[in-house]
C-alpha cells in the first residue's frame, strides 16, 4: 500500500536524494522510499540495547588503607586536588 503525500525537504536533502536517484537510474519517489527505509532500519538497529557484562575479579585488600574512609580513598587515588 502506498499513499500520496506532500513532504517538505531541506535543500541539501533534496539535492542528495536527486543525486541518489540519478546515480541509480530510479525515480525520485523510489529513491526517497529507499532512503527512508534505510534510515528507519538504522534507527531500529541502534535502539536495541547491547548487553554489557562486567567480569569481577578479587583485588585483595591493601594493608594500611581504611576502606570505610571515602575522603581518604579519594585523596589516595586523586591526590590533594580531589575536591
Amino acid at each position: 500500500m502506498s499513499i500520496r503525500t506532500t513532504v517538505t525537504l531541506d535543500d541539501d536533502i533534496l539535492e542528495q536524494t536527486r543525486q541518489f536517484s540519478h546515480a541509480r537510474s530510479i525515480s525520485f519517489r523510489d529513491a526517497l522510499s529507499l532512503l527512508v527505509r534505510a534510515g528507519l532500519r538504522a534507527e531500529t538497529a541502534q535502539s536495541e540495547p547491547r548487553t554489557f557484562h562486567v567480569k569481577p575479579f578479587p583485588m585483595g585488600v591493601r594493608p594500611g588503607i581504611n576502606y570505610d574512609n571515602i575522603e581518604g580513598l579519594l585523596e589516595l587515588g586523586e591526590g590533594d586536588f580531589h575536591r
